[in-house]
């Protein structure tokens, strides 16, 4: 299992459009087989931060769902990102 996880930055005033533009990913992404969970959210203080969390049974099946990346005009609102590759090698109840 590996997770990807991590922020973004846009500009604050353009936060909510682009996280509306990500919609039809994100449905995309959770309906690929593989896919346990995937989000991009608002963080509630930082008015231009925005969470990134997927989850994935296999780096085989994430590379399949990946494609090209963002599309340009997403990727041109991003400012800033720090997002990182977890590679789990076991799972345990909190």
């Amino acid at each position: 299992m590996l997770i990807i996880a991590g922020s973004l930055r846009v500009e604050p005033a353009a936060r909510e459009a682009y996280l509306s533009g990500c919609a039809q990913v994100i449905a995309q992404a959770r309906a690929t087989a593989g896919c346990l969970d995937f989000l991009l959210a608002a963080d509630p203080l930082e008015p231009g931060r925005i969470h990134v969390y997927e989850r994935w049974e296999s780096a085989e099946q994430l590379a399949a769902f990946r494609g090209s990346g963002p599309e340009d005009a997403q990727e041109a609102a991003i400012l800033d990102a720090d997002v990182r590759r977890y590679l789990i090698a076991g799972v345990e109840a909190p």
